[in-house]
Order: C-alpha cells, then sequence, then structure tokens
C-alpha cells in the first residue's frame, strides 16, 4: 500500500470524535483520541515527508539537470520549455454569454486545490463589461492574486471574469498544465514579476515566460490519472475532518445555549419565562427588560488615542490590531466612542447577523455604534455568551428599524424592548466558567483538526508537486 492508502486508512475520524461530534458528553479522552488522529494523518512538513514516506515511490532511473535552478534534476527524457511553447493564451472577449452557458467567476474556484465550486446565487456577469470566453479543455488561471493558487480545467465552454488568463493546452495536457501552475514553486515565480502590492496581478508574458518541464503527451495523461486517484483520497479525508470541525462548532453553540438559556442542573424546576423566543426557564430566574439591565454610555473620546476596537459576528469585540482588516480607516478617531471593561457594544449596522458582544478592555468604536453598560444584576461575560447567540441575534431583528433584512439597524429604543432571562449573580458565574471549560476542549478539539487538515492539505500539494518535477514515478501506479 502506499503512503496515501496508509494515511487513508488511519486518519479517518475516530469513533469517539465521531460521538462527541454527535452530542455525546465530550470528555477528555477525545482530545486524546485526537491526538492519535492527527499524528496518524502525519504531522509532518512536505520536505520531511519527502525524504521519509515519499520513498515508497520509485525514482525514474536516469535524471538530468533540467537548466533550471529552482526546478533542478528531472527525468532524462522529459522536456524543458517555457510555458508560452507549451500552451496559448485564449483572449476572446465578449459582451455577452450565449444561453445555456455558464459564468466563473474568480470566487467560484477554490484556492489551492484547483476545484471548481460555484457560488450559490444567480450569475455575475453583469460584474464585468466584458467576459473571457473559454473552451472545454481550456485551463483557467486566476491572474488576479496569484498566491491564492486559483486553476481549473474547463469541461464545458462557457465565459468567465477577465481575471483568468484563458490558457489552450497544446503540447501539454491541460492537466499537467494546471497542477503546474498549482505547485508553490511556480506560484513563487508568478509572484515575483507581479505588479502591484496589495492586489497583485500576473500577466501572460511574464507567466508565459516560466519554464515548464514535462514528459510525452502519454506519459502526462498517466501520471494525472495516478493524482486524480490519489489526491482523491485525501480530499475525501479532508473533507470529512471539515465536517466534523462543523460538528464541532454545532455542539459548542448547542451547549452555550442550553447553558445561559436552561441552566447547567437538569434537574431544576421549571416555568414558563412569557417569552417566545427564550421559552422555558429555572423557577428561580427572572425576566428583565434590557432596559433594566443596561444603560447607554456615550462617552467620547478626545484624541482617539484607544485602541481601535471592531465589533463582528465571528469574534465579538476585538482589538483591530489582532484582525487582518482592509477597509477604509478615518483619518482620525477623534470623537470616536469609548467603550469599557464589560460595556455590550452592538454594531448598530450589522446587529442582525449577530455582531455584539462585550469588550474585555478600554477602547474606542465608530460612533455609530451604540454601548451599554450592564448593572450590577449581570456578569458581563455571561451577557457575552447570551448577546452571541444566533437565536439572539434572531430576536433583536424584530426590534430593528429598516426596509430589508440586509439595512436593518438595532437602536437604543429596540434593543431596551429586548427581554433576557437572568440567573442569579453566583450562578452566571458557575455558569461562565463551566461554559468556557467545556468550550475549550472542543476549541482545542477543533485546533487539531484543523491542523491536521492543513498538513493533509500540504501533503496534497507535495505530492503533486514531486510528480509533475519528476521526484517520483507514478507511471506504473496509474
Amino acid at each position: 500500500a502506499t503512503v496515501i492508502n496508509r494515511l487513508h486508512s488511519h486518519g479517518k475520524s475516530s469513533e469517539r470524535e465521531r460521538q462527541a461530534a454527535k452530542g455525546k458528553d465530550l470528555q477528555p479522552v477525545c482530545l486524546e483520541d485526537a491526538e492519535a488522529s492527527v499524528q496518524a494523518c502525519g504531522l509532518l512538513a512536505p520536505r520531511y515527508w519527502l525524504g521519509r514516506d515519499m520513498s515508497h515511490y520509485k525514482r525514474y532511473p536516469a535524471y538530468k539537470d533540467s537548466g533550471v535552478e529552482w526546478i533542478g534534476e528531472v527525468p532524462e527524457h522529459w522536456e524543458t520549455l517555457r510555458i508560452k511553447r507549451a500552451a496559448t493564451l485564449r483572449n476572446d472577449r465578449r459582451n455577452d454569454a450565449p444561453d445555456g452557458w455558464t459564468y466563473i467567476g474568480l470566487e467560484d474556484v477554490e484556492p489551492e486545490s484547483g476545484r471548481y465550486a460555484p457560488t450559490k446565487g444567480a450569475s455575475r456577469q453583469s460584474e464585468d463589461s466584458m467576459v473571457g470566453v473559454f473552451r472545454a479543455g481550456d485551463v483557467l488561471y486566476g491572474k488576479l492574486r496569484p498566491y491564492l493558487r486559483k486553476s481549473i480545467v474547463a469541461d464545458r465552454d462557457g465565459v468567465c471574469s477577465t481575471e483568468f488568463l484563458v490558457l489552450n493546452a497544446g503540447r501539454a495536457t491541460a492537466s499537467w498544465l494546471h497542477r503546474w501552475l498549482l505547485t508553490p514553486d511556480v506560484t513563487q515565480q508568478i509572484e515575483a514579476g507581479c505588479d502591484g502590492a496589495k492586489m497583485p496581478r500576473a500577466d501572460w508574458e511574464h507567466v508565459g515566460s516560466i519554464p515548464l518541464t514535462m514528459p510525452h503527451a502519454t506519459e502526462q495523461s498517466a501520471i494525472a490519472a495516478a493524482l486524480d486517484r490519489e489526491t482523491a483520497r485525501i480530499d475525501a479525508l479532508i473533507a470529512k475532518k471539515m465536517r466534523f470541525i462543523e460538528l464541532l462548532k454545532e455542539k459548542r453553540q448547542a451547549l452555550i445555549t442550553h447553558a445561559v438559556t436552561k441552566g447547567l442542573d437538569p434537574s431544576v424546576k421549571m416555568k414558563d419565562s412569557g417569552v417566545e423566543w427564550i421559552g422555558e426557564v429555572p423557577e428561580h430566574w427572572s425576566i428583565y427588560s434590557a432596559k433594566r439591565l443596561f444603560r447607554e454610555r456615550d462617552e467620547r473620546s478626545v484624541l482617539g488615542e484607544e485602541e481601535m476596537m471592531t465589533v463582528s459576528h465571528l469574534t465579538g469585540v476585538t482589538p483591530r490590531s489582532e484582525k487582518q482588516v482592509n477597509m477604509f480607516e478615518a483619518e482620525t478617531t477623534a470623537g470616536y466612542k469609548i467603550c469599557r471593561a464589560g460595556d455590550l457594544a452592538i454594531n448598530t449596522l450589522w446587529a442582525w447577523m449577530g455582531a455584539m458582544g462585550t469588550a474585555r478592555q478600554v477602547g474606542i468604536v465608530s460612533p455609530a455604534y451604540n454601548i451599554y453598560t450592564p448593572n450590577e444584576r449581570l456578569d458581563p461575560e455571561f451577557v457575552d455568551l447570551l448577546v452571541r447567540m444566533p437565536s439572539f441575534a434572531k430576536e433583536v431583528t424584530r426590534f430593528s428599524k429598516g426596509i430589508r433584512e440586509s439595512r436593518l439597524r438595532l437602536y437604543p429604543e429596540g434593543f431596551f424592548e429586548v427581554q433576557f432571562a437572568v440567573p442569579p449573580l453566583a450562578e452566571q458565574h458557575f455558569i461562565v466558567s463551566r461554559v468556557r471549560d467545556k468550550a475549550a476542549q472542543i476549541e482545542s478539539l477543533a485546533a487539531k483538526t484543523q491542523r491536521s487538515i492543513d498538513l493533509l492539505k500540504e501533503r496534497r500539494s507535495a505530492l503533486i508537486t514531486a510528480a509533475v518535477t519528476g521526484q517520483i514515478d507514478l507511471r506504473e501506479a496509474a
């Protein structure tokens, strides 16, 4: 069995992982299982893997110097030439697409994998004043930000964004050219000739000048068939692990939702809260409107020198310096609103998506946001858990104003109408402590799984690179 076969059989999610994801009680042994699974997946850097596990593949009988430093040696019978000698640029343009033709935008191609993954919704061909024309068998290579490594082989005729180079494979098969363009070394060579720092863009003159090494067409097809089979196994394992992470996220949210709306004692007597979105709550909990729990804070920064904070549905309230934010920055932040540790910050425009949370430090936010200070009945961390639930975001939309969902805004008068289920303060502290501990276990397991996914992707890339540069011989594996 090849190393990929062993990877597939040993790396699959364990039964304990699957049970944890289905909602069973998460025990520490799940983390141990994850550790074993992660190790079985081969947490090895690509070079280490090539030096050890790649030995299970044969090498070619004889090699020669390719004449290109970054390529090195290639099989003796292979040819080295420039890409423009193996493919031609199809530069057809038109203003519209024929009926039934597919439109492909950059967003429809997955980075690195070389997979076509159409986005949901209607065609976006109107985004371009002109569109490129491609034919079945052409290679579509994303020239904008080539470090994303977006390339696919078209399986039909269609039109595409003009941010693609449409390449008609000639001496190189489409599959070979496509994989060559996806290798990290080739990507590095393409990037070196790009214009633009923030939005680098490749051009055909430079891409066409980059060397390509290849065998005759029959051997290219045999290698491609072997790669298709081996990478499909890796892709299947990656898909399983990605699904496992999604299940962990669902489990984490279910844990939080139950804890902050029902408590942690399964034997406690319940009562009807009288609030539809909350439902039943422990009998000793109280129901309050936000008006009785918060007061609005409108304190402004004089110089704007405090830490700038972002408020999103993904991370809550976090320092902007910790995130990659490519947005317009104001010339001055003097007059921005101050939020203090424990304050609830709500992104007025995106509250309907859940963009809110509790601040953990002093900072400033946009003057368009709203800041609320909780009273002594509330633990700020309990508030953070509660307001970041999807069900809470759905509830606040009822009190938001706007002509359509994407334009809804949550103003103070609307927020103060929202009802909260409030346990005694000591119980809030206990719930926060238990939830944080359990959530940390789930997040650790998800992080380990994500790390194994990242390294499987590296392994996939290393396998392709080794095959198309002739480091391994896959002719008999086809």
